[in-house]
């Protein structure tokens, strides 16, 4: 289980500015349901001072309580004062973030950095450069970004902040030489030896994922989910609720239920309906 801190506590159980501007002249759009975290910005920019922010997020406790900060680190700032906050002012503001859940604080960075460019009527090119995890759409600029600016230096941690490598691992050779070309070859990474799992630890994490990172989010639309069996690395599960008579119900399992188990389980699961 990770540890959150209690100003994250607090955004993720009342945010603030929650909702949509109806009259916004900036809009940032970040994330997608297939990857497990959306998140929608938008600003009101007046003689280029933000009178007002608000969001809609669809993701965990730390991408509902990044958006909340973000909305109170720019209210009443000029443009020129928060088109530089990045994630790591983010994660400050809540007074840290696991490191597994940095990728929240990213998406906020890029929700503000697109918002202030629609306000601008700046065009911007969604996916540019070469997707290199296809999982989770995630470009070899984007790495590149993430591996420069916040010194990373690992797989893992690549995944904590953009989720690139965290699904089927095929792009983990390409992100490794992305990690080498930036750092010059000068830190040599040595490849962690995978800790076998055992059933009973899966099983652990299948639960704590469903009732941390899971069951919140359904239960926002008056949803619930129940697990029912583990057959090897395949997940049975049950949706309940409005989930159960749902038009999108397979949408839900296969881009989010199971997305997330990948994320925080094993990228070998698969779910399935019983």
């Amino acid at each position: 289980m990770w540890e959150y801190t209690e100003k994250v506590k607090e955004h993720f159980l009342n945010p603030k500015n929650v909702g949509t501007i109806e009259d916004a002249n900036g809009v940032g759009e970040v994330g997608s349901l297939s990857c497990g975290d959306a998140l929608t910005l938008t600003i009101n920019v007046e003689n280029d001072i933000i009178k007002d922010a608000k969001f809609k997020t669809f993701g965990c406790a730390s991408a509902i309580a990044s958006s909340s900060a973000l909305t109170e680190m720019i209210i009443g700032k000029h443009l020129d004062e928060v088109k530089d906050i990045t994630n790591d002012d983010i994660s400050d503001f809540l007074g840290g973030l696991p490191k597994e859940k940095m990728h929240c604080s990213v998406m906020g960075r890029d929700a503000l950095e697109r918002a202030i460019a629609n306000f601008r009527g700046e065009e911007i090119i969604k996916k540019e450069g070469t997707v290199i995890c296809e999982c989770f759409g995630v470009t070899d600029l984007e790495i590149n970004r993430a591996v420069t600016e916040n010194g990373l230096t690992s797989i893992e941690e690549v995944t904590s902040y953009v989720k690139a490598g965290g699904g089927c691992a095929n792009c983990h050779d390409d992100i490794q030489k992305i990690i080498d070309s930036v750092v010059g070859g000068g830190i040599q990474i040595i490849e962690k030896k995978q800790e076998r799992m055992t059933t009973i630890k899966k099983l652990k994490l299948i639960e704590e994922t469903l009732e941390r990172e899971i069951r919140p989010q359904l239960a926002k639309d008056g949803g619930d989910i129940e697990l029912i069996d583990i057959d090897g690395n395949t997940v049975f599960v049950k949706l309940c609720g409005s989930c159960a008579t749902c038009q999108k119900s397979q949408m839900t399992l296969k881009n989010y239920v199971e997305a997330k188990l990948r994320e925080f389980v094993t990228h070998e699961l698969s779910v399935e309906e019983a």
